[in-house]
């Protein structure tokens, strides 16, 4: 996807509040109009919105909270079934199965997609990376494929889809937002959802190991590591 730079805002992202999302909300804020934040009933949604609202206030783009309340109550998923639900060990495709929500993506970039057309807005941005592809299929270079034809085709304005992370590491984006200062502390990934992260769930290891990869201070409180 080659896409011409416009002085204008001219892109919505959808922002969950967790690393990645902010740094490639930092990344593109000039082009950025409206971040989207989906509550579905996920474990972390309250400590995951609170800190997009956060890097939203900070960098003064709109924020739009959408309730999915349908998915926590009839899709299969361990991230919505409660904190004892979320599984310990690697990050991996055999022990993170459980979390996957039925296309999840598939579903929020559609509405992000409707909002964009909507407002005048050309661009979906989407901080799926590289280590997503083996568990979560609709983070993988394929659908991202699908899905950017899919929405350039079914909007008369041609919404076009941005996935730039999908290609590259957690520990890559990590690099790219402690260049730019972010403040990785007013971001969450546990997927357990406690006021700290865990620590020991399979996201918070893959967390601190994209800091110690990216030889990069962990600036997150675990209550154990």
């Amino acid at each position: 996807m080659n896409l011409k730079h416009s002085s204008e805002p001219d892109s919505a992202i959808i922002l969950s509040g967790g690393l990645d999302s902010t740094t490639l909300l930092y990344e593109e804020q000039r082009r950025i109009a409206l971040a989207i934040t989906y509550n579905y009933g996920n474990n972390h949604a309250a400590q995951e919105t609170a800190c997009a609202r956060y890097h939203c206030e900070h960098l003064g783009i709109e924020h739009l909270i959408i309730d999915l309340d349908f998915i926590g109550q009839h899709f299969s998923s361990s991230l919505t079934a409660g904190a004892d639900a979320i599984p310990d060990g690697e990050y991996a495709d055999e022990n993170m199965h459980s979390t996957v929500v039925p296309f999840r993506n598939g579903i929020m970039l559609s509405i992000a997609c409707g909002l964009a057309e909507s407002r005048g807005l050309h661009r979906v941005l989407i901080a799926n990376h590289g280590g997503d592809h083996a568990i979560y299929p609709d983070c993988r270079p394929g659908f991202v494929q699908a899905m950017d034809k899919a929405m350039r085709e079914g909007t008369y304005i041609g919404v076009e889809l941005y996935a730039p992370y999908t290609g590259i590491t957690k520990s890559d984006i990590v690099k790219r937002g402690a260049e730019m200062g972010i403040d990785y502390s007013r971001t969450y990934s546990c997927y357990r959802g406690g006021k700290q992260h865990c620590g020991h769930c399979a996201t918070c290891r893959e967390r601190h190991e994209a800091f110690l990869n990216a030889g990069i201070p962990d600036p997150t409180q675990y209550e154990k590591i």
